[in-house]
């Protein structure tokens, strides 16, 4: 089986789904990453930052043991400012080169403008009657984005797909304290704690130790 993984921007997909992601490993699938937006000095970020970035990227691919990582390099919290139509060609292209079974994505109503914009492009992208490969579509949740989106019926996280990650918790939090900008110290959101203390709670919603939720957009058996 063939799955992509998508992040907006690099910890995207180890807050999501990153046990997952090594389940899929384990189980023997290719697993591919698309990452759609890149760090730049324009908005701010110094050289070293960007090669650390860079080499942050590499190492969490290879320890995921994803076949392939594609990066398109939209300026990171500068995505409503590119051409729409240019970021739908640019996903469409490794879509279609891909063809993978399972997609995973970003949360359509995160607070964050990036993902909002990268969700409805990808959605785009990801219509049956073009795309008739994918099987199931999942979007994933990400601490400090997802659950600070305001508390309006339309951008509820509903979870109704749960994988159990009671095997991967550990791994999944190791990987993420590789990216070492984006880990923080508790009481705030992207802790390890805090990370860990989502799983649990996950878990607890579908009776095991530790798991991840989605919300399922479309599958077809």
């Amino acid at each position: 089986m063939k799955v992509l993984v998508i992040s907006v921007h690099p910890d995207d997909e180890t807050l999501g789904c990153g046990g997952t992601i090594l389940k899929h490993k384990d189980n023997g699938d290719e697993i591919f990453w698309l990452i759609l937006t890149k760090v730049d000095k324009s908005v701010g970020f110094t050289d070293d930052f960007i090669m650390k970035r860079k080499k942050e990227i590499k190492t969490v691919s290879q320890l995921y043991g994803f076949k392939k990582t594609f990066e398109l390099d939209f300026i990171t919290t500068k995505l409503h400012l590119a051409d729409f139509n240019n970021i739908i060609d640019n996903i469409s292209q490794v879509i279609n080169y891909i063809k993978p079974q399972v997609v995973y994505m970003n949360n359509r109503s995160d607070i964050h403008t990036d993902h909002q914009i990268a969700a409805k492009a990808i959605l785009s992208c990801t219509k049956s009657f073009r795309y008739p490969f994918i099987e199931k579509i999942l979007m994933y949740e990400c601490i400090s984005e997802t659950e600070m989106a305001p508390p309006f019926p339309e951008n509820m996280f509903i979870p109704n797909v749960y994988s159990d990650i009671s095997s991967y918790i550990d791994k999944k939090i190791e990987i993420m304290k590789l990216y070492e900008s984006e880990i923080h110290q508790p009481p705030l959101p992207r802790s390890g704690e805090n990370i860990k203390a989502l799983a649990r709670f996950r878990g607890a919603s579908c009776g095991v130790e530790y798991a991840e939720a989605f919300m399922l957009v479309r599958e077809r058996f």
